[in-house]
């Protein structure tokens, strides 16, 4: 791998982020500064942390950075299906939205858990 770009998982987070800005799109106008804007810096973070997590040159710090950005799936999760609660989302896109998110989080998993085995292996 080139950059942190051609990660499949960087791709699907911002796959996630673009579907994250079109369907807040939507969003009622008091929802700019709350959940609109706290989704959309969750998703945004999912890709951040992944890239920050590749430019690591430690095996440990690239896990932090891995397990920062599924922390943040998970929070775009209980935020679209706040957003499916409150009916601003339909529950059909919600469940789509919730399961790439979960997407995510078993790539992030592997990755983890490769590196962890590394890092035991290597550092033993």
């Amino acid at each position: 791998m080139k950059e942190f770009y051609d990660i499949e998982v960087w791709q699907a987070g911002k796959e996630m982020v673009i579907r994250i800005y079109r369907v807040t799109k939507s969003f009622p106008k008091q929802e700019t500064y709350g959940l609109m804007d706290q989704l959309r810096r969750a998703a945004n973070s999912v890709c951040a942390n992944i890239a920050e997590g590749y430019g690591r040159h430690h095996t440990r710090d690239k896990i932090k950075f891995y397990y920062n950005a599924r922390g943040s799936s998970f929070e775009c999760q209980s935020h679209i299906l706040i957003a499916k609660g409150l009916g601003y989302v339909s529950p059909e896109e919600a469940d789509e939205i919730v399961k790439g998110f979960t997407s995510i989080n078993r790539m992030l998993n592997a990755m983890i858990s490769a590196l962890s085995n590394y890092h035991s292996i290597h550092n033993s």
